[in-house]
């Protein structure tokens, strides 16, 4: 039941594994970023759907169609206008974003990952489903996908924010489409964005030394800079959060990772 203090209209628990190329604690952390996420409304939780069969060259791919047809129905029976999602993989995102995507046009992503994630069906180098998911939203979804997507989001409404790790089918869709990044020391008001704006924070993102729960340890983003970025996204009008790639080893990194989680949390509600 939502309260009429909670900040978002929905948290969505989104535990999708499939996607990744080392799911191993993946699991563990979408359950610990269920448990700090649902402070900030009513929970939500995306059926897990088993370890799924190899479809269209994408490892697992049935399990993953699965939860997102899960996802889709859970988005459009809530009809959510804010929306905090814990999940799980990076892909887990596409449905999140293409149902705020419906609701506001003139939507604004913000990619915070350490990678580029733009691979196609006929570019990965791995099959792996996570590696995906910015090419999905822009309109080059696996072909099974394309059918359940709206309205493709514009390039012109994406950007990066610290991605610097690619291949050669992420760095051709990156310059084919002109994608950009922020910088992420600067308010989003400095940087010709405004809302509506939601964010997708890869944990992997953050520099290891700093938060060293992931699977891919490739990031620089300090945890001053992400946070920051959050804030200003919530002056700026902020209408999705998801928070993804939290692999703790352990229980006990998981309760040490699930500090910053909730810092994350708390800038995604503070107004400036």
């Amino acid at each position: 039941m939502q309260s009429i203090d909670d900040p978002f209209d929905l948290v969505l628990s989104y535990p999708q594994w499939q996607g990744s190329g080392r799911p191993e604690h993946l699991r563990r952390g979408a359950e610990a970023a269920a448990e700090v996420c649902r402070n900030y409304g009513p929970l939500a939780r995306v059926p897990e759907a088993g370890e799924g069969e190899v479809g269209g060259g994408i490892h697992r791919w049935t399990a993953i169609a699965e939860q997102f047809r899960s996802a889709q129905a859970i988005l459009d029976a809530r009809q959510p206008r804010r929306i905090l999602t814990a999940g799980g993989d990076c892909a887990c995102d596409i449905a999140v974003i293409d149902y705020l995507h419906r609701r506001y046009p003139d939507l604004t992503v913000i990619w915070v990952d350490a990678h580029l994630d733009a691979n196609t069906v006929e570019t990965t180098p791995s099959g792996n489903f996570h590696g995906m998911p910015v090419a999905a939203i822009l309109g080059s979804a696996p072909v099974a996908l394309q059918a359940l997507l709206s309205t493709p989001l514009p390039p012109t409404q994406f950007r990066y924010v610290s991605a610097h790790v690619g291949d050669e089918g992420d760095w051709a869709f990156q310059r084919a489409r002109d994608l950009t990044w922020l910088e992420p020391g600067q308010r989003i008001a400095e940087q010709a964005v405004s809302g509506p704006i939601h964010i997708h924070f890869d944990l992997d993102a953050l520099d290891p030394a700093e938060f060293p729960h992931v699977a891919y340890p490739d990031g620089r983003l300090s945890f001053a800079a992400g946070l920051a970025l959050v804030r200003s996204a919530a002056a700026a009008g902020l209408v999705g959060l998801t928070i993804t790639e939290f692999a703790p080893a352990d229980e006990r990194a998981a309760r040490d990772g699930s500090g910053f989680l909730e810092r994350l949390c708390e800038a995604a509600t503070t107004k400036q």
